[in-house]
């Protein structure tokens, strides 16, 4: 069988020759509705179609002192500026809380400062120029709440205490906490430093050198990283909770509100219905794309497209990655990992010392273990080479001598988004 497969590469389309191959098989999402009525459909979801929650009216008065915790850029993707603007007018016109009595609140966990303008991007010009949008930050006077039952001691910013907390979040396929969203963003979202290191070094297998096999993309049932911020998000007294799903095409596609697990627990399966692709075999070769710019920006974000694409390879078989990385490795965590690796003590080096860029960094190697990668990239051959890959700038060179004759090949064109998943596997 034959193929031509044209897959994103940055800014750039690529071509890629499948010929005479057993089967091709092309994993896509599944198409999502899309939102015409934008601020009809928030009122719903605060209103009638609140989930597991009374409406948000009946949950918050005027008199109330009220903190909005949302997401910070880095989930820029969903455009979470225009809701907090719906969610301002909507407390303060309708419910009639004053500005003053209004925090929006950056949920940054352990990422960087927001700069003013980026600030006003989360926020919303309106949310930004009427109320307080103040960051997060986990190494300052945060507040102890309770210790979870695994031993997470949960410390938050004092601004989630005794006052109306509502949680504005994205939510999106995982590699750690099964989905983003929903209690993300108490933990980490709004926590100390500490609290956040205690709930995400359960992502390694406390038995051997190797990440917990109960962490992972679409998995929460059993799952220590996502049960374990449950439990310390519970500790927080969230009086709503609002989970945004954006279809491929960048615009909304659901909008639940409601309780904070339950509205978040229907967001997941929304989710799920869209990237969660059902396969009955792993191929022998799997040919995938971050999915171009942004997502293959830098390595660190574009790596999810190869952990997506392994999951579809078979055992020893062969993976073609594109991801361009213009930006390079990005967060300098990352790559601060290379000289352990090359040490032959990377796992006693993240133990020691756990970092979450030192987890997907981790993560990456101990994937690219299962067989071959040739990835189509800028990132220089010396950085890719001791994590398990080999780096090309041609095409035609990444693709060479291969023998695609009677395999099995997937074709994952969105490889960031997409999650191949197989019966019995995870």
């Amino acid at each position: 069988m034959d193929y031509t497969a044209k897959m994103k590469y940055g800014t750039e389309e690529v071509e890629i020759e499948v010929k005479g191959a057993k089967t091709v098989e092309v994993l896509n999402p599944d198409s999502m509705p899309e939102i015409e009525d934008v601020a009809e459909a928030f009122r719903k979801c605060v209103e009638e179609e609140a989930i597991g929650s009374e409406p948000l009216r009946k949950r918050i008065t005027a008199g109330d002192q009220v903190t909005i915790v949302v997401s910070d850029i880095t989930r820029s993707w969903m455009h979470q500026g225009d809701i907090m603007t719906l969610l301002g007018h909507y407390l303060h016109d309708d419910i009639g809380v004053a500005f003053e009595n209004i925090v929006v609140l950056i949920a940054l966990g352990t990422h960087r400062k927001s700069t003013e303008q980026e600030k006003e991007i989360i926020a919303g010009s309106y949310m930004y120029e009427n109320v307080q949008v103040l960051d997060h930050d986990c190494d300052g006077d945060n507040v102890y709440v309770g210790t979870t039952a695994r031993g997470t001691d949960v410390s938050v910013n004092p601004l989630v205490i005794d006052r109306k907390v509502v949680v504005v979040g994205g939510t999106v396929h995982h590699m750690m906490a099964g989905f983003g969203g929903g209690r993300k963003n108490i933990l980490p979202g709004v926590a100390s430093r500490q609290t956040i290191r205690q709930n995400h070094e359960r992502a390694l297998d406390p038995r051997i050198a190797h990440s917990d096999p109960r962490v992972g993309c679409s998995l929460l049932e059993n799952n220590p990283i996502n049960e374990d911020m449950n439990e310390a998000a519970a500790f927080v007294d969230v009086a709503f909770s609002i989970n945004i799903v954006v279809s491929t095409s960048g615009r909304y596609s659901g909008l639940f509100g409601g309780d904070m697990y339950e509205a978040w627990k229907e967001s997941c399966e929304f989710q799920k219905k869209c990237y969660e692709k059902w396969i009955d075999y792993e191929a022998d070769i799997v040919i995938v794309s971050s999915g171009g710019a942004p997502k293959d920006m830098n390595l660190y974000q574009g790596c999810k497209g190869m952990l997506n694409g392994m999951r579809a390879m078979k055992e020893g078989g062969q993976m073609f990655w594109l991801a361009k990385c213009p930006e390079g490795c990005g967060a300098p965590d990352y790559t601060a990992w290379l000289q352990p690796l090359k040490e032959g003590r990377l796992d006693s080096a993240l133990r020691a010392d756990f970092t979450i860029g030192g987890f997907i960094f981790y993560l990456t190697v101990e994937n690219l273990k299962k067989g071959e990668c040739r990835v189509l990239t800028t990132i220089d051959k010396d950085t890719t080479q001791p994590m398990g890959m080999t780096a090309y700038t041609d095409v035609s060179e990444l693709m060479k001598g291969v023998d695609f004759e009677n395999k099995t090949v997937y074709i994952i064109p969105y490889g960031g988004s997409v999650v191949p998943m197989v019966e019995g596997v995870d």
